[in-house]
């Protein structure tokens, strides 16, 4: 029986769901975003949510704790530097997942995962930049007042 047994285990065995939660979640943040099937999108927010909360403080601990799950320094470092500045005042639900539609091949139903402060057509409060519009031959009327008229008044 499996009561109360509510953990995915995805048609894996343990060591291979462990190591493919953790590369999903590295991939998550060194693109910000990406493409798979909503049963492993599901699975991959549960690890990786608890993983952003703690990278908010940022501790030699949290640290530690932090690497025992995603295990590549440089996706750690960025998740501390990066990501959680950018989530500091969020109080959960750092991840997205959109629904795709199903897969060609096998029929599978898809999902876009993607860290939620870093989409800027779903986040209405982001920052949004100007566009600068440039002109090739300059503003004529500002030109002609700044150049000297003759050279022989001058002198």
């Amino acid at each position: 029986m499996r009561h109360g047994k509510k953990f995915n285990h995805l048609s894996r065995k343990k060591a291979h769901r462990k190591a493919m939660l953790s590369n999903m979640a590295c991939s998550i943040i060194e693109h910000k975003r990406i493409n798979t099937t909503i049963a492993k999108a599901k699975a991959v927010r549960q690890y990786l949510e608890p993983l952003i909360t703690k990278s908010k403080e940022d501790t030699t601990h949290n640290r530690r704790i932090v690497f025992k799950y995603l295990k590549r320094k440089e996706i750690v470092s960025e998740l501390f530097r990066d990501v959680a500045v950018k989530v500091a005042d969020r109080p959960g639900g750092y991840l997205r997942i959109i629904k795709l539609g199903n897969r060609q091949g096998d029929n599978a139903d898809m999902a876009l995962i993607e860290l939620v402060d870093y989409n800027e057509v779903y986040n209405p409060n982001a920052k949004k930049k100007k566009k600068s519009r440039r002109r090739r031959g300059g503003n004529k009327a500002q030109t002609a007042q700044t150049a000297p008229v003759n050279s022989k008044e001058e002198e």
